[in-house]
């Protein structure tokens, strides 16, 4: 197999461009058709397509956050002004926000732990395919990620979970490289 460089090149310098600096445009519909079909390409053990994809764009973005706002408000009465504009703002600016979630479930031959993995491998994959068709992409989780309440507003069925949030868009600012781990940190050799 030749090398290829320019996706090396990209691997070497990949990054992600955090949801404040994500504007208009997002993609259109054959872009995000083709991200989605890069997407789901991953490493699946079983052929089980553990995860599932949710967009999430335009005027319902914009409702989503009141619906956040509203949540912690109940939670929290005491809740200010710059926490509710936060929770307005989770999935602003971006244009487009797909929630990847995994359905991973107990299965004779697949561990669970596989098919989240598989899932967290289309959430990454998102990113990249945002990134080839010249876009930017920030993954996140944040609280209601993690919240059953607010997952099953945001579209959650029985069982399932969120690897995250992957906010798409027109990076409107060039991010500065930040500092990679040491391979000597990270990488040990096994001696037996």
């Amino acid at each position: 197999m030749a090398v290829l460089h320019e996706l090396r090149d990209y691997l070497l310098t990949r990054r992600s461009v955090t949801l404040p600096f994500l504007g208009d445009p997002g993609p259109d519909g054959r872009q995000l058709a083709d991200m989605l079909t890069m997407a789901v390409r991953v490493p699946d053990h079983g052929k089980l397509a553990p995860f599932r994809l949710i967009t999430y764009a335009g005027p319902a973005r914009a409702r989503i956050g009141e619906r956040l706002a509203a949540l912690v408000l109940e939670r929290e009465p005491d809740a200010g002004p710059e926490r509710l504009d936060k929770e307005r703002s989770q999935f602003l600016p971006a244009p487009l926000t797909v929630g990847v979630v995994s359905t991973a479930a107990p299965h004779p031959k697949i561990p669970e732990f596989e098919q989240l993995l598989a899932a967290g491998n289309v959430a990454f994959n998102l990113v990249h395919a945002a990134n080839a068709l010249g876009f930017g992409a920030h993954w996140v989780t944040r609280w209601f990620a993690y919240d059953a309440e607010a997952g099953a507003m945001l579209g959650l069925r029985e069982g399932e979970r969120f690897v995250g949030f992957v906010h798409i868009g027109t990076p409107t600012a060039r991010l500065e490289e930040r500092e990679r781990p040491s391979l000597d940190e990270v990488v040990t050799t096994w001696q037996g």
